[in-house]
């Protein structure tokens, strides 16, 4: 072991001691054990075979693949377990080539791959398989960008590269439970397109078991392109970094202008397309990134941004989301060059709170029956608010959650669920403290958070059919909703 991992490693288990190999010891929710991914019946979810629900809850871990050692791995997974990350974002190539912490290379004779597995050599592949294996141990899916996209907009890889690159992907991880697919890397649609489609297509063509996307450059998505495309199971779409008015003039934009942080338009012009397909937000804002992304002078996204950003999402219609976090995504550490202003080591970052408070959304949204669940505006009576007073709510037929991110007053109508009288509750979003209100008539009521009119003291408000069982009166947090599908 290289000495610089050694010194890495001592740093990672003095700040989470004992956790390295905690999984071992405790149980495991597989999710794959419920079958593979596919789309839900009414088109707006992922589900496994047997029907259980799939949340997608994301960590961008961009450069694990060329960044990480055999000990940071697991270290890191299982930091993304105990946080409640289902999916993990990965570059496998960020390069033509690409090199990792041991000096391999992705490739070395352009894109052929038939000699990549060299005898008493732990090759870049190797590498890779054993990211994935690892991710499989602790229940987590690698959503794998099969390369970046400014290589690509280079030319560093044409149609004929592209399908020998898929097919050689394809074999390799086919028989992998825990891959899903996402063509593109930060970049448009309509830039090599061809080249895209021969990525896909040639992994589809071998690999039947695995859903697949597109991960398009900032303030667009997948819709604009491939919305029709038969490889495209569901729509991603990257809301960026920038906030409100500082679009600068650049981007064919889904949105209107001076609403960047609006990534919940997003989602609304996602579902307007024909096929509906299921949709998230793959890469919006990251905690502890300068506001506009290259100037680290700038203000930074906070923990109570990335939470607006994920309920806003969710609640618009998405099936789950994706937090990132500017340290970590690059996985910054003392010696290394920074990207954005990154200064704090990827390690200490795992403690940071927008890390750990994404769990909360996810317990919350498998708390209540899943499928049936669809946006609904029309339960915010009267005028709603802008930007950061825009109240969003999603319902069930007899479950109702509005997410406040302000505090500001609202008015409810409770007569859009089932139910003759209804109960309810404050579910806040950074520590999923539970609180019950009471007892309501089926009528427009009015809701104000005790904390009053102030941004980041987020709250969700439940409210459920009082005859519902879904959440009890003298709760104070939600159960594990995930135990109902241990397998």
């Amino acid at each position: 072991m290289k000495k610089t991992s050694v010194i890495v490693l001592s740093v990672l288990l003095l700040c989470c001691p004992a956790i390295l190999w905690a999984a071992e010891k405790s149980e495991t929710y597989i999710p794959w054990k419920n079958g593979k991914l596919t789309v839900s019946e009414e088109h707006r979810y992922l589900k496994h075979e047997n029907g259980a629900p799939f949340f997608w809850l994301g960590e961008t871990g961009w450069l694990m693949p060329e960044r990480l050692n055999r000990e940071e791995v697991p270290y890191y997974l299982e930091c993304c377990k105990n946080a409640g990350y289902n999916v993990v974002q990965v570059q496998t190539l960020n390069g033509v080539p690409s090199m990792n912490f041991y000096g391999q290379y992705s490739m070395t004779d352009g894109f052929d791959f038939s000699h990549i597995d060299r005898k008493g050599v732990y090759g870049y592949w190797d590498h890779m398989d054993y990211i994935i294996r690892t991710a499989e141990r602790y229940g987590i899916y690698i959503g794998m960008v099969c390369i970046w996209g400014t290589p690509v907009s280079q030319g560093l890889m044409d149609v004929k590269e592209a399908q020998a690159y898929g097919t050689f992907l394809a074999e390799r991880y086919k028989d992998a439970p825990n891959i899903i697919w996402i063509i593109g890397g930060d970049i448009r649609g309509d830039v090599k397109t061809e080249v895209w489609e021969a990525l896909a297509t040639s992994i589809k063509a071998v690999d039947k078991n695995h859903v697949m996307t597109f991960h398009p450059r900032g303030r667009t998505t997948s819709a604009k392109w491939f919305n029709n495309a038969e490889w495209l199971d569901f729509n991603m779409f990257q809301s960026g970094h920038r906030r409100y008015g500082q679009r600068n003039g650049d981007g064919d934009y889904p949105i209107k202008e001076n609403t960047e942080e609006d990534n919940w338009r997003y989602v609304e012009a996602c579902q307007a397309e024909t096929p509906l397909k299921p949709v998230l937000d793959g890469e919006p804002v990251y905690e502890d990134i300068p506001q506009g992304l290259h100037d680290p002078e700038e203000v930074r996204w906070s923990d109570a941004d990335v939470r607006r950003y994920a309920y806003w999402s969710v609640f618009a219609g998405s099936f789950g989301h994706t937090y990132g976090h500017n340290s970590i995504m690059q996985f910054y550490r003392p010696g290394y060059s920074a990207a954005y202003g990154a200064d704090k080591p990827w390690y200490e970052a795992l403690k940071d709170p927008g890390f750990n408070q994404m769990k909360y959304l996810k317990n919350l949204i498998l708390t209540f029956p899943f499928f049936e669940r669809v946006p609904d505006q029309s339960v915010i009576a009267g005028k709603n608010g802008i930007r950061y007073d825009r109240v969003i709510a999603t319902r069930g037929k007899d479950y109702m959650l509005v997410y406040n991110y302000s505090g500001i007053p609202m008015q409810i109508d409770l007569t859009k669920i089932e139910g003759t009288r209804k109960n309810a509750w404050w579910y806040a979003a950074k520590s999923g403290k539970l609180t019950y209100i009471g007892e309501f008539e089926n009528k427009v009521t009015f809701f104000q958070f005790d904390g009053g009119y102030n941004s980041g003291n987020d709250q969700v408000l439940i409210v459920t059919d009082a005859s519902a069982g879904y959440v009890q009166k003298d709760w104070t947090e939600l159960p594990d909703a995930q135990q109902k599908w241990m397998k």
